[in-house]
């Protein structure tokens, strides 16, 4: 795998989560999504946006904390 396929930019993950460019990099600022900034570039890895996709940005905890939620 070549270096520039090993990474992710701002524009795929803006189409993949169906937002908008400003709205990632707030993501990225907050650290919500797992990258490293490199001057005024944000470096993001495949693999770990791969990762933290699949489990919804939770880091693999449940989002309610393992305690189901009421019916309203």
């Amino acid at each position: 795998m070549t270096s520039s396929m090993a990474r992710i930019t701002v524009d795929e993950i803006a189409h993949r989560l169906s937002l908008g460019r400003i709205a990632i990099y707030a993501l990225l600022q907050r650290g919500e999504i797992p990258a490293i900034r490199l001057g005024r570039r944000w470096i993001i890895t495949r693999y770990a946006y791969d990762a933290w996709e699949h489990t919804c940005g939770r880091n693999g905890v449940p989002s309610n904390h393992g305690r189901t939620q009421a019916q309203v």
